[in-house]
C-alpha cells in the first residue's frame, strides 16, 4: 500500500471502440484523482461510460489509453498475473446485480475471497460473520441467495466486497436494481460500512439524490469528467 498518496490516479485515460465501421470515443481523456478515505460519486446517465471507466479502474479490461495509478503502482503496464494480483489484494467490487455463488451461503460467499487471498477458514468466517451482522444480516449466515431478499442478498455482496479490507470499492449502480426504500437503506449501510473500515470508494450511479451523500461527486459527460453535480 501507498503511505499518505492517491489510492487512484487516471491521467489522460482514453477508451474507443469499433462500432459498425464507426470509431466511438466513449472516454476521451478522463483525469481522476481519489484520495484514501475519500468516497467519490460518478453521475453520468445511462451509456454515458461509467462502466466503462470503472472497468478501467479496476484492471478488468485492456484496451485503454493513458495511465492508471493505483495505491502508488502504474498499473498499465502490468503483465496480466501481477494486475490480478493487485485486483485481489487491493481492490473490492459491488455491481447493480448481486452475482454471489447460488449454491453457498451468504457466509460462505463471503469467506471465500478470503480464503483465495490465504486467510484461514476460521480467519475468514470471523471476518464473514462481523461484516455480515454490521449489516443487519446477523440471523442470515447460513442462508443462500434464493433464501435472501434483493436488499439482503446486495448487502452480502457488499459484505464480499469489503472482505478483504480493499483499498478502493468500486461500485457500478449498487442500488440500481432495488426499490428506492430499499435502495437508501443499502447504500447507508454501504456508506457507513466502507467509512468505518476506511476504504475508498467510486461509485457510478445516475441518482443524483444518492450521490449527493458521498464526500464528493465528479460527472462523466461526452467522455470528459466534470467536478460537481451540474450539468
Amino acid at each position: 500500500m501507498n503511505s499518505g498518496g492517491p489510492i487512484v490516479a487516471l491521467k489522460g485515460l482514453k477508451r474507443t471502440f469499433e462500432q459498425g465501421g464507426q470509431r466511438i470515443e466513449v472516454l476521451r481523456g478522463v483525469d481522476l484523482t481519489i484520495m484514501p478515505g475519500e468516497i467519490v460519486a460518478l453521475l453520468g446517465p445511462s451509456g454515458s461510460g461509467k462502466s466503462t471507466m470503472l472497468q478501467a479502474v479496476g484492471l478488468l479490461e485492456g484496451g485503454f489509453e493513458g495511465s492508471i495509478s493505483l495505491v502508488g503502482q502504474g498499473a498499465e503496464t502490468l503483465a496480466s498475473d501481477e494486475r490480478t494480483r493487485l485486483r485481489r489484494e487491493h481492490l473490492g467490487f459491488v455491481y447493480q446485480f448481486h452475482h454471489l455463488l447460488p449454491d453457498f451461503d451468504a457466509r460462505e460467499n463471503v469467506v471465500m475471497p478470503q480464503m483465495i487471498l490465504g486467510l484461514s477458514r476460521a480467519e475468514a468466517e470471523a471476518r464473514a460473520d462481523s461484516l455480515l451482522t454490521s449489516l443487519g444480516l446477523g440471523g442470515r449466515l447460513t442462508h443462500r441467495p434464493s433464501q435472501l431478499s434483493g436488499g439482503e442478498q446486495q448487502r452480502v455482496a457488499v459484505a464480499r466486497a469489503l472482505a478483504n479490507r480493499p483499498a478502493l470499492v468500486l461500485a457500478d449502480e449498487p442500488t440500481g436494481n432495488l426499490d428506492e426504500h430499499t435502495s437508501d437503506a443499502v447504500l447507508g449501510q454501504f456508506l457507513e460500512l466502507v467509512r468505518g473500515e476506511g476504504s475508498a470508494a467510486l461509485v457510478a450511479t445516475h441518482n443524483e439524490r444518492l450521490a449527493a451523500r458521498m464526500d464528493r461527486v465528479v460527472r462523466l459527460k461526452d467522455g470528459l469528467l466534470h467536478e460537481g453535480t451540474g450539468s
